[in-house]
C-alpha cells in the first residue's frame, strides 16, 4: 500500500470523524491507528511499535515541534501577564470607545493579522489576544474571530517577501531555475488564492452578512451574547480579563511591540544577520523553531521587567502566570501533537511518492490547464496532510521539473511564464488546503488564538474558504491562457466581488422566506 491511494486514507478518516462528531482527539488518533495498522500490515504489537515510537515519541522529540511548544508557552504567558498587570482590560475599554461597529472591530482585527507578517504561529497567538476584548466587546462571534485570524496567517506569510514561509519556499527551489526569493517574488502576483482572501475579508467586513454555519454563530453572538455556540443554543457569558485596575493601553502595546521586534531580531539572528548576511538572506536561512523562542524568552523578561517597575504585579504574581499560560496553550498544543504524529504515519505511507506519480501523470497534454490542476492538487494534499509547507515542499520541484528540460535545467520555450504561474498555484493550493484542514497546525493556532472550539472554527470557515478556492481555480484556468497577472488578478477580484453581492442577495432571500 506503500505510495498508493491508501496513503491519503488515515487523514481523510481522521478529517470526516473530527467533523462528523465534533470530538477531534479521538479522531485524530484513530486516523494515527489506521495509517498504522496500513503501515504495518496489521500487525498488533507492530502497530503500537510504530504508533509510540515512529509517531508520538518522534514527533514531540523533534527539535522544530519542541520550539514551537516552546514558543507557545511563552506566549500564553505574555497574554496571562498582560491579562494580569491590566493591559488587555484597559485596550478593551480604550476599543469600546473608539472602534465605534462591528465592521470597525472586523477590520481592525484584519489590519493588525496584515501587518503582523513575520510567521503565521506568532500572527495567530498575537492578533487573537490583542483583539479578543475588542471583539468581545462587539459580540463578534470567536469562530468569526477565529476565520479572521486564519484568513491573515498562512494568506498573508505566503505573499510576505520577509517572512518564515518565504524563507521556506526559497529553501525548495532548486536554483538552476530561479533564485529562490525571486520565484517566490514573481510568484505573488499570480498567488490567487491568498490574494483574493484579503478582497473577500474586507468585501465581507464591508457588506455586513454572513452564510452557512458561521451566520448561527454570529446571530448568536449578536442576539444573545453567545459568542461560542458550541453545544446547543444556551448563551455563554464571557469572563473579561481581571488584573489590576491602574493598568493602561500602553501595558498591552508596549509589550506587543516589544514582543514584535524582538521576534525580528531573534529570526535574523538565526539567519546570521549579525554575522554578515543580509537581512533578506537572515529571514530565508532562519529557524522559526528557534529564531521565535529566543525572542519571545527576551521580551517576556523584559516584560516582566517592566510591570515590576510599573508595579502592577508582584513577582509572584508574574511566576504563576507561567503556569497559567502553560494551562491556556495545553488544549492547542495536545491538538498539535496528535496532528504531527498523524503527518508522520501519512509520511511512513509514501504520500508524497504517491502525489508525485500523481502530479507526472497530469502534466502530459493540456499545458495551459496545468496551473489549475496543480491547484486542486496542492490545496487536496494540504487538507488531506495539515501540511502547507510539506506540500509546496512535494510539489515544487515537480511542477518545475515539468517546465524546465531535464537535460539542460532550461526553461521550455513558451513556458516562461507559466513555470511561474505553477509555482503560484502550487503555493496557493498549499495555502487553501493548510487554511482549513482540521489537522493543520495554523488552524489550530487560530482556534488557540481566538480560544474558539477547534471544530467549530473548522466548520464555520469551510464554506468561505471553498467560495474563494472555487474562484480561485476559474482565475488560474484564465491564467493558463491569458499569462498576465494584471489581467488574471483584476478578473479574480471582479469574481469575487461579484460572487459575494450573488451570497448576499441569496442570504436576504433565505432571511424572507424564514
Amino acid at each position: 500500500m506503500y505510495g498508493t491511494i491508501w496513503a491519503l486514507l488515515p487523514p481523510v478518516i481522521a478529517i470526516i470523524l473530527a467533523l462528523i462528531t465534533k470530538e477531534v482527539y479521538s479522531s485524530l488518533f484513530i486516523g494515527i491507528v489506521t495509517g498504522a495498522l496500513i503501515y504495518t500490515g496489521f500487525s498488533p504489537v507492530a502497530t503500537l511499535d510504530t504508533i509510540i515510537n515512529d509517531g508520538f515519541i518522534n514527533s514531540v522529540a523533534d527539535a522544530w515541534n519542541i520550539g514551537i511548544f516552546m514558543f507557545l508557552v511563552l506566549l500564553g504567558t505574555m497574554v496571562a501577564l498582560m491579562n494580569k498587570a491590566g493591559g488587555s482590560a484597559a485596550f478593551g475599554e480604550w476599543a469600546k470607545k473608539h472602534v465605534k461597529s462591528r465592521t470597525g472591530a472586523l477590520l481592525t482585527t484584519f489590519l493588525l493579522g496584515v501587518l503582523i507578517f513575520v510567521d503565521d504561529y506568532f500572527n495567530c497567538l498575537t492578533v487573537g489576544s490583542v483583539m479578543k476584548p475588542v471583539t468581545d466587546g462587539h459580540r463578534i462571534s470567536r469562530a468569526k474571530l477565529a476565520y479572521i485570524i486564519d484568513a491573515t496567517a498562512a494568506p498573508i506569510c505566503m505573499i510576505a517577501p520577509i517572512s518564515s514561509w518565504a524563507a521556506a519556499v526559497s529553501g525548495m527551489v532548486d536554483e538552476g531555475v530561479y533564485s529562490g526569493i525571486e520565484l517566490f517574488v514573481r510568484s505573488i502576483p499570480y498567488n490567487f488564492y491568498s490574494l483574493l482572501t484579503i478582497v473577500f475579508v474586507i468585501g465581507l467586513s464591508l457588506m455586513r452578512f454572513d452564510y452557512g454555519p458561521m451566520k448561527r454563530h454570529e446571530r448568536n453572538a449578536l442576539e444573545k451574547g453567545d459568542l461560542f455556540s458550541v453545544g446547543g443554543e444556551t448563551a455563554k457569558s464571557v469572563e473579561a480579563p481581571v488584573g489590576s485596575s491602574r493598568g493602561r493601553v500602553i501595558d498591552l502595546v508596549l509589550p506587543v511591540a516589544i514582543l514584535i521586534v524582538c521576534c525580528v531580531i531573534g529570526m535574523i539572528y538565526v539567519g546570521g544577520f549579525f554575522e554578515g548576511t543580509d537581512f533578506i538572506s537572515a529571514f530565508g536561512a532562519t529557524d522559526a523553531s528557534v529564531g521565535l523562542p529566543w525572542g519571545t524568552l527576551i521580551a517576556l523578561v523584559l516584560t516582566i521587567v517592566y510591570f515590576l517597575c510599573r508595579r502592577l504585579v508582584s513577582f509572584k504574581d508574574a511566576m504563576s502566570c507561567l503556569t497559567s499560560g502553560f494551562i491556556a496553550m495545553v488544549p492547542a498544543m495536545l491538538i498539535l501533537t496528535f496532528a504531527v504524529t498523524l503527518k508522520s504515519i501519512t509520511g511512513l505511507l509514501g504520500a508524497d511518492t504517491y502525489v508525485y506519480e500523481l502530479m507526472k501523470n497530469a502534466s502530459t497534454g493540456m499545458t495551459n490547464m496545468l496551473p489549475a490542476i496543480i491547484f486542486l492538487v496542492g490545496c487536496f494534499l494540504a487538507f488531506a496532510t495539515g501540511t502547507s509547507w510539506g506540500t509546496f515542499g512535494i510539489l515544487i520541484p515537480i511542477v518545475t521539473g515539468v517546465f524546465t528540460d531535464p537535460n539542460t535545467g532550461l526553461i521550455l520555450p513558451g513556458c516562461e511564464h507559466l513555470i511561474i504561474i505553477g509555482v503560484s498555484a502550487c503555493l496557493a493550493g498549499a495555502v487553501m488546503g493548510d487554511h482549513c484542514s482540521p489537522i493543520s497546525d495554523t488552524t489550530i493556532m487560530a482556534s488557540a488564538g481566538a480560544q474558539c472550539n477547534h471544530i467549530a472554527h473548522v466548520s464555520t470557515q469551510v464554506p468561505y474558504v471553498l467560495t474563494v478556492a472555487a474562484v480561485s481555480f476559474v482565475t488560474y484556468i484564465f491564467a493558463g491562457f491569458v499569462q498576465n497577472a494584471v489581467l488574471s488578478l483584476a478578473f479574480g477580484i471582479v469574481l469575487i466581488i461579484g460572487t459575494l453581492f450573488v451570497l448576499k442577495k441569496l442570504f436576504y432571500k433565505q432571511e424572507a422566506t424564514i
